[in-house]
């Protein structure tokens, strides 16, 4: 195919680069030129996504290549950072980075290199002529699309949001939290009111809001369960419930990732799929809006593609129409 580009990913051993590689094998405008990973040089790829075996027989790759269009950063917080400092990459190359490191406007510059944030629902235009993106993070992405409407109406001022988060959220290095004897049967409340997504949300929300006046308390959990967030934000609004789906519906009309629904929603609607459901419950004067996402995929490498897409002109739901698992 004429207009098919070359990706390469840089840390494709953790569970951001196994999504990443997974979707980027099957895109119909994509050859995946390589998947760097150090620890596993020379490797198949199957040997550490095992799900993998009979889609590809590819190794993964000790040394990178400026024969690529696009280059995920598939790795840790403040390891971006550190391998555009380590490492020359060319300014014909673009990036999405999957790390916090240049989410913030403070912190989005690098040498050469100025990063767009990157939620398609509120900056589609500049991810179109950007030359990197900052991927917004799972916690964020959940959050912001189930508060954007309400910032952009001016109707945001005290909000108190929960969400309850898989154990992929954590990484696929073992820690205390994320082994199955911890998890199962198991929940906890973490970084209470510090959670490190608040200052990308923030951000956002002021970009539509900018009057500001937005007090945002959030309140994280671990789940027991592998992936999926689920979001709970209540505040006060004087809108009535009709008002208020319209002017969700409304505001999403032409986003093709993210649905209001009606009827009672369920993380199952949308693990392993791209989307973001939303659903909106009112008692008086008490709004409480749910949303609900896959942390791996419209929370990392789905929405990294669906960047990808729009930067390179492709439809942006090439590669990522996947189905929800119902059972």
């Amino acid at each position: 195919m004429a207009n098919k580009i070359k990706a390469g990913i840089v840390g494709g051993a953790g569970y951001t680069g196994g999504e990443a590689i997974r979707i980027l094998l099957n895109h119909p405008n994509v050859e995946l030129a390589f998947v760097n990973s150090t620890s596993n040089t020379d490797k198949p790829l199957a040997s550490v996504h095992a799900d993998l075996v009979g889609e590809t027989e590819m190794k993964f790759s000790g040394k990178l290549s400026d024969d690529i269009d696009v280059l995920f950063l598939c790795v840790g917080h403040g390891d971006a950072k550190k391998f555009l400092t380590e490492n020359t990459i060319s300014d014909k190359i673009k990036i999405i980075d999957l790390s916090q490191d240049f989410r913030l406007t403070q912190h989005s510059t690098i040498d050469t290199k100025q990063f767009v944030y990157g939620l398609p629902e509120i900056n589609k235009a500049a991810i179109r002529f950007a030359k990197n993106i900052a991927n917004p993070g799972c916690f964020a992405t959940a959050i912001q699309l189930g508060l954007l409407p309400l910032a952009k109406a001016g109707l945001l001022k005290d909000v108190y949001t929960t969400g309850i988060t898989g154990s992929t959220g954590a990484g696929q290095g073992l820690s205390a939290t994320s082994h199955f004897s911890w998890r199962a049967n198991n929940i906890q409340a973490y970084k209470t009111l510090q959670h490190q997504h608040l200052g990308e949300i923030g951000q956002s929300l002021l970009q539509l809001q900018p009057k500001g006046g937005i007090d945002l308390n959030f309140v994280p959990w671990r789940g027991d369960f592998t992936r999926g967030i689920f979001i709970s934000s209540q505040l006060s609004c004087d809108l009535t419930l009709n008002e208020l789906n319209k002017l969700y519906e409304d505001f999403y009309k032409d986003q093709p990732f993210t649905t209001i629904t009606k009827d009672a929603m369920y993380l199952k609607q949308v693990v392993n799929t791209n989307k973001c459901i939303i659903q909106l419950e009112k008692i008086g004067s008490k709004l409480v809006v749910h949303s609900a996402i896959d942390n791996l995929l419209k929370g990392a490498s789905g929405q990294a593609v669906q960047n990808m897409n729009l930067l390179f002109g492709f439809d942006e739901t090439a590669g990522l129409k996947l189905k929800a698992n119902y059972f």
